[in-house]
């Protein structure tokens, strides 16, 4: 797939580019900065995904910050600007969890940003909260952490869990007619648990999961899985998997001229670079998690407007606006403290809203319950909220049309 490759290679480009924050090697003798440990997927299979999810929204912020010569800290009367120790986990856990301890310990670190990846956040919520330093969840929602995020006071969970997102998707299925889906996910714990809630839900509402089949995270040839579903008959196919699998699933799909009734990924219809590899037309109807777009709300809009002004592309429709909200909120929270004590941090966090641009933000026992969307669905080109109730921003394209003509090889 000639597009898909292009994109790929420009993620490549980008991401050299994007993450090249100044590494202080000594903090001064007097406060004169906040230092902020990121680690994060530089390099491996989850790199393209950090690019164009929460590291550009994570960078912007930052820069937004900057401008201004950063957060006001009453406790230190003044400014103070934000910079960035960064480190490369190369889609490692056991990288991630040493890299991050670290920082923690080693380089003293004020404040952390989150990993990508919901295995990677579930094994950093308990070193956070080791250490008595803030977490605020991004890129993953492991289910698992919501019957024990009581023990983590640090964390705070961003984004939609899946039990949020299949309980939506299957409302949507029933009102559509959807009779039966093939499940196919990743062996991870975001494809474990997406298809242990999917197994759930959707017999709730008369959904018959015809096949689940799992498979690695690093895999690319699909062919013989799709040709497995085609030959299904289901009317739904349900992909539970990451963008680095949802491009070459999809330019898979359209070779083998496997078309069903609804097609639905998680991390990867949502991204504009999706749309664009394939064309509007090609991957019309297409489902996907999210969702939001620039519909939701005043500041989804200008948030839409600034953030492809500062990139040349659009802001994929999940989390992007989730993350790009909890850093405004993560920022007026610390104001709020007055100083970079955690624990007084944390107290303000875990009991006050602040507006943002998804609308008010706050957390409710450790959890975000404001969300624009669940279900998101390109429609002409635009990503649209089809959520039964009222988020819905359109109303659900099904049958999905007949894939347009794969983008030509190479």
């Amino acid at each position: 797939m000639r597009k898909r490759n292009v994109f790929f290679g420009l993620i490549a480009v980008l991401m050299i580019v994007a993450f090249m924050i100044p590494v202080s090697v000594h903090a001064a003798a007097a406060k004169d900065k906040i230092r902020v440990g990121w680690v994060t997927s530089l390099s491996g299979v989850n790199a393209p995904g950090v690019m164009v999810t929460s590291g550009n929204v994570y960078k912007m912020w930052v820069e937004e910050v900057n401008a201004k010569g950063g957060l006001y800290i009453k406790e230190y009367g003044k400014r103070l600007p934000l910079d960035v120790v960064m480190y490369d986990d190369k889609s490692d856990i056991g990288t991630m969890t040493k890299l991050l301890e670290k920082a923690i310990v080693e380089d003293k670190v004020d404040l952390i940003f989150s990993p990508w990846d919901t295995a990677f956040l579930f094994a950093a919520a308990p070193i956070a909260n080791k250490h008595k330093i803030v977490l605020m969840g991004a890129s993953g929602g492991a289910l698992k952490l919501k019957s024990v995020i009581s023990k983590y006071p640090y964390y705070f969970q961003v984004l939609n869990f899946a039990d949020y997102h299949m309980a939506a998707l299957a409302d949507v299925f029933a009102e559509i007619g959807v009779k039966s889906a093939y499940i196919a996910y990743i062996q991870d714990l975001h494809g474990l648990e997406y298809n242990e809630v999917a197994q759930k839900e959707f017999p709730k509402k008369g959904i018959k999961i015809v096949a689940a089949k799992s498979f690695p995270l690093d895999q690319q040839d699909f062919t013989p899985l799709l040709k497995d579903a085609k030959a299904s008959g289901a009317d739904a196919f349900c992909g539970f998997l990451y963008p680095q699998n949802a491009f070459p699933a999809t330019g898979q799909a359209m070779e083998i001229g496997y078309n069903p009734k609804a097609f639905y990924m998680t991390v990867g219809p949502c991204l504009a670079g999706y749309r664009d590899a394939f064309t509007a037309k090609g991957i019309d109807g297409v489902m996907g998690a999210g969702a939001w777009n620039v519909k939701t709300s005043p500041g989804a809009k200008e948030f839409f407007e600034k953030y492809t002004k500062r990139w040349g592309f659009e802001p994929e429709g999940w989390g992007t606006l989730f993350y790009y909200s909890s850093l405004q909120f993560f920022e007026q929270a610390i104001e709020a403290a007055g100083t970079l004590d955690n624990t007084k941090i944390r107290d303000v966090m875990a009991a006050r809203t602040f507006q943002t641009a998804m609308g008010p933000f706050n957390f409710t026992k450790g959890i975000n319950l404001n969300h624009p969307g669940e279900v998101g669905q390109w429609q002409n080109g635009k990503w649209e909220v089809i959520d039964v109730g009222a988020k819905r921003t359109a109303k659900p394209m099904y049958p999905k049309p007949q894939w347009a003509p794969p983008p030509p090889k190479k």
